[in-house]
C-alpha cells in the first residue's frame, strides 16, 4: 500500500530477553528496541529503565537496581545482586526467548550470559567491557559467555579478531542521536538560560554513589568560580524524580543559594548544548559531551578502598572516554586527591577563556563523531535477527 513502510525483516515474531545496566544503558538498549521494532514484530522483557518502556519493553526489574558502581559498592550489594541475577536467569529460561541481549553492565551480565548460553540461550553482549583499558583476562570470560559482541568502538574489532571471539563493529548509537550541529542559543532558551552569559554544566553521575562522591564537590567547584566570575551560570541535570528533590533540597542550603544555578531533572543533552564547558564524570556522559563539541573538565572519585583495588589496575594513561578516542590528552582529568574545587574551577575557567582551545577541541571531537556515525540502532538490529535467522534455520535442517 502506497505510503507505507514495509519492514525489513518480515519473518516470525522475534522474543527478546535484555539486561541493561544505568541509565546510559538505558538508551542505548532501546535505540536497539527501535530499530528492532522498525523491522517487525518484536516482544522484549528483562531488565530496564524508561527509555526501553517506551519501547515496550517489560520491565522485570528497574534499571536502577544495578546502579552500583566501584568494589566496596558492590561487595555491600552483592547478596541483592546474586539473588536478583538468579531470579532472572530462572525466569528467562521459562520466557524462552530467541537470543538474550547483555547490555553493559559486564559484572552483573557475563556470569547471567554463561549460564543462558549452556541452558542453549542465544547470547549477543551490546557494549564490550573495556579490555582495552583495565582487566584484559575478561576475554576469556567473554569467549564462555556470549556468541556475538557488538562493538561501539572502532578500535576495539582489531582486539576481537586476534582473540578469536565473534563481534562486529555498529557504531555509537549516540553519535546517531546527537545532531552533527548543535544551536546553544536555542539550547539555553529551552531550560530557561541566558544565552548571553557563559554557562558552565555540571553532570556528576546518575548513581547514588556518584553523587555521594562528586556531587558536592560538582557544586563547591561552582561556588569556587562563581566566587571569581559573578557573570557565570550554572546548569544542572538530574537524573529522575528522586535525585532531582534531593539536589533541590541541597542547593536550596547554604552557599549554593547564592549561585545562578539552574536545576533540571533530565535533559543532559540540552544542558551540555546550552553550556560553555562542561564539568562531567568519566563515562558515558562525557563522550555526550565530546559529541556536542564541548570542552570539559572530567573528574572522579570514589571510595578510599574501591581506589585502591583499581588504581594500578588501567593501562592506558586516560580514564575519560574523548581522550581514549584521540589517544591524546584533549581534556584535562583529576582523579581522586586531584579533584578539588580550586582545581577543577581554574580549568573550567581556562577553557571559557581560550578561544582557539575551543575552537581547536571541537575539530577534533567532530572527527570523532564522525567515525561513531554509523546508523547503530539499525546494525545491531539486523545482527540481531540475522544470528536469530541463522539459528532457526539451523534447528530446521
Amino acid at each position: 500500500m502506497a505510503g507505507i513502510a514495509t519492514p525489513a525483516h518480515s519473518g516470525p515474531k522475534l522474543k527478546l530477553a535484555m539486561a541493561a545496566g544505568e541509565a546510559s544503558g538505558d538508551l542505548l538498549a532501546a535505540a536497539v528496541l527501535r530499530g528492532l521494532r522498525a523491522q517487525g514484530d518484536c516482544e522484549s522483557a528483562g531488565i530496564g529503565g524508561p527509555a526501553m518502556a517506551s519501547e515496550d519493553f517489560d520491565c522485570w526489574w528497574s534499571i536502577d537496581a544495578l546502579s552500583v558502581r566501584g568494589y566496596a559498592e558492590v561487595l555491600m550489594a552483592l547478596p541483592r545482586l546474586l539473588k536478583m541475577r538468579a531470579q532472572l536467569a530462572e525466569r528467562i529460561r521459562q520466557y524462552q526467548p530467541d537470543v538474550f541481549v547483555g547490555v553493559d553492565a559486564p559484572d552483573f551480565n557475563l556470569n547471567l550470559e554463561t549460564r543462558l548460553r549452556q541452558a542453549g540461550i542465544p547470547v549477543i553482549h551490546f557494549i564490550s567491557p573495556s579490555i582495552w583499558a583495565w582487566r584484559a583476562e575478561r576475554i576469556e570470560a567473554i569467549r564462555r559467555a556470549v556468541n556475538h559482541m557488538l562493538l561501539v568502538f572502532p578500535f576495539e574489532q582489531a582486539l576481537y579478531d586476534e582473540a578469536g571471539v565473534p563481534a562486529t563493529y555498529v557504531g555509537h548509537p549516540l553519535a546517531d542521536a546527537i545532531p552533527l550541529t548543535v544551536d546553544r542559543d536555542a539550547a539555553c532558551r529551552t531550560i530557561g538560560l541566558d544565552p548571553a552569559r557563559p554557562t558552565v554544566a555540571l553532570l556528576p553521575g546518575s548513581r547514588p554513589d556518584e553523587i555521594r562522591y562528586m556531587g558536592q564537590l560538582f557544586l563547591d567547584t561552582a561556588v569556587w568560580m562563581y566566587g571569581r566570575r559573578a557573570d557565570i551560570q550554572f546548569v544542572l541535570p538530574a537524573a529522575g524524580a528522586r535525585l532531582f528533590e534531593a539536589l533541590r533540597d541541597r542547593i536550596s542550603r547554604g552557599p549554593y543559594q547564592e549561585l545562578s544555578l539552574t536545576l533540571v531533572q533530565g535533559r543532559s543533552h540540552e544542558a551540555m548544548a546550552a553550556a560553555d564547558t562542561v564539568l562531567v564524570a568519566s563515562g558515558t556522559a562525557s563522550l555526550e559531551a565530546a559529541l556536542l563539541r564541548k570542552p570539559m573538565v572530567i573528574a572522579y572519585k570514589m571510595a578510599w578502598l574501591s581506589y585502591q583495588l583499581m588504581k594500578n589496575k588501567g593501562y592506558l594513561p586516560w580514564i575519560g572516554l574523548p581522550n581514549i578516542l584521540a589517544r591524546e590528552s584533549l581534556v584535562p582529568e583529576f582523579i581522586q586527591q586531584q579533584a578539588s574545587a580550586p582545581a577543577l574551577g581554574a580549568a573550567l575557567l581556562a577553557q571559557l577563556d581560550d578561544e582557539p582551545l575551543r575552537a581547536r577541541l571541537a575539530a577534533r571531537f567532530a572527527e570523532i563523531h564522525q567515525s561513531l556515525r554509523r546508523d547503530c540502532a539499525t546494525r545491531a538490529a539486523d545482527l540481531i535477527r540475522e544470528l536469530v535467522d541463522a539459528r532457526r534455520r539451523s534447528s530446521t535442517h
